[in-house]
Parts: C-alpha cells; sequence; structure tokens
C-alpha cells in the first residue's frame, strides 16, 4: 500500500484538465496521475506526467487525492517535488517546482550577470552539441535580456543554421537562463566558407 501524503499542490482548474483527460480512457476510474522527476533539465527538473493505474502505485510512492483524482509521486521523486505546484498554464499543465537539481561544476551560480551565464551555457552545453558538424556559437553580447550570438565554422552559412538557432541553441539557453529575452543572430552567413548541409 502506498503512502497517503499529498506531496503537491493542484489548483482546481488542473484537477478538472486531468479528470477531463482520463474521463476518455476507457478504465477511467481506476487511473491516477502519476508524477516522476526524470532529470535534471537546465537549472530545474524534467518531468513525466502519465495516467495510470492507481494499483501499479509502489509501497515507498505518495498517493494524494484532490477531489476525485489521485495523483502518484514516485518514491524516488517525492523529495523534488515536495511543495511544487500544478497549474493550468497556457499551454497547459504548467508545474512550478521550488527544487532545483545541483548545479553542474561548471555553472557560474544563479547570481552570476547575464552574460555570465549565457556564455558558460555555450560553452560546456551548446558548442560540444553543435561541434559534431564543425559548428560553433559565441556569444557577441548581452544588451539588456536580449542575447546576440555569431555562428561559425559548420553553422556560418548553412542552410539550417535558423533552425539550428531556434530548436537547439536557443531551446538549450532557456533551459539554464530562463531570463534571457530574444536570441539574435549577427552572423554573416554569405561569407561562410565550409556549411554543414
Amino acid at each position: 500500500m502506498p503512502r497517503e501524503e499529498q506531496i503537491i499542490t493542484i489548483t482546481d482548474e488542473a484537477v478538472d484538465r486531468v479528470l477531463a483527460v482520463r474521463a476518455t480512457e476507457d478504465d477511467a476510474a481506476d487511473l491516477a496521475l502519476s508524477l516522476t522527476v526524470t532529470g535534471p533539465r537546465g537549472r530545474g527538473w524534467q518531468y513525466e506526467l502519465a495516467l495510470v493505474p492507481l494499483s501499479d502505485a509502489g509501497p515507498e510512492d505518495a498517493v494524494g487525492h484532490y477531489g476525485g483524482l489521485p495523483v502518484v509521486v514516485a518514491a524516488a521523486s517525492i523529495a523534488r517535488l515536495r511543495g511544487a505546484g500544478l497549474r493550468l498554464g497556457d499551454d497547459g499543465l504548467a508545474l512550478d517546482n521550488p527544487n532545483r537539481p545541483p548545479a553542474a561544476p561548471w555553472w557560474p551560480g544563479d547570481d552570476a550577470p547575464l552574460d555570465a551565464k549565457v556564455a558558460a551555457v555555450l560553452d560546456n552545453e551548446i558548442n560540444p552539441s553543435i561541434a559534431g558538424h564543425g559548428g560553433w556559437a559565441q556569444l557577441v553580447e548581452v544588451d539588456g535580456d536580449k542575447v546576440y550570438l555569431s555562428l561559425g565554422g559548420g553553422c556560418q552559412g548553412c542552410g539550417m543554421a535558423q533552425v539550428t538557432l531556434r530548436h537547439g541553441i536557443e531551446t538549450g539557453l532557456r533551459h539554464w537562463v530562463p531570463e534571457i529575452g530574444a536570441v539574435l543572430d549577427l552572423t554573416d552567413h554569405a561569407s561562410g566558407d565550409n556549411p554543414y548541409y
């Protein structure tokens, strides 16, 4: 039997949304919302939410009841989720979690200037990823919350550079430094010598 404990808070709107989704399942009455931390993601956690049979909850898991919705928090995720809140946001369910994973050894600190945080993420997360295509990204300037980058190597002149910028570089930066604003490319792509295609 799992222990009874409400690890997180859930707004009524979020409960209603999950119950509406659960109602479309054949075995709706037997299903609980399962919430698990699957690993770090930038300076926060990555989560998995799923509808699972309540009977699958393990003896060390915690089950809280929110109206007609049982919520199972996996035993290994309890400490990482204690005090978190699930709400209905503009794009669906959103989890606000005050708990953070330990900082990577290269992280300059949450109070570091924005340019230092962006440069650290570029050096330690982004550039090792795009180096496989012979590319790199360099911080040119931070102006307010706007980040100006220059792309080089295989990224300079590549037809996919904007896709890499928006879905790779910018996404990676926002995982670590969510307070950044626009991410802008100052690269002269017409002068690229060896673009990756």
